[in-house]
């Protein structure tokens, strides 16, 4: 009989837990989620953006029921690993004090992108890009 490992448990954060850091938990979830229980918050939740869906979308990724949710839904957990993904220019990312291991890695906001239809598209598909290739670079599956 084999002895089974627990899931690390992470959390994605940035301001407003709907686009960088939904993104990131659908695409952690669906990469290594055997090895990872996967959340995401913000310090300012808003809603999840539709271009955020859309994109995960085309890689069948379906986070269309996920919600925002707030840093003080996860009050008194723990987490294995705090991954902030925002920053950029004059941006402050928020701080949890539940984890054992900080992470930070910025990516550039897509809903601050302001063009066409396609232009907000190019831009959401572009940081989904970016995310997806850091969490293969930084977890690979345990």
């Amino acid at each position: 009989m084999t002895e089974q490992k627990s899931k690390e448990k992470v959390l994605f954060i940035c301001n407003h837990n709907s686009a960088r850091s939904q993104m990131a938990e659908g695409l952690l979830k669906s990469l290594y989620g055997e090895y990872y229980d996967v959340y995401s918050a913000g310090s300012n939740p808003s809603t999840v953006s539709p271009y955020a869906i859309k994109v995960l979308g085309e890689l069948d990724i379906d986070i269309s029921k996920h919600q925002s949710k707030g840093l003080n839904k996860f009050e008194g957990h723990e987490f294995d690993q705090v991954i902030t993904v925002c920053g950029g220019e004059g941006s402050a990312c928020p701080f949890f004090p539940g984890g054992k291991k900080y992470i930070h890695k910025s990516f550039e906001d897509p809903i601050e992108v302001i063009g066409t239809e396609k232009d907000k598209l190019d831009a959401f598909r572009r940081i989904r890009d970016e995310i997806k290739e850091w969490i293969m670079e930084t977890f690979r599956g345990e």
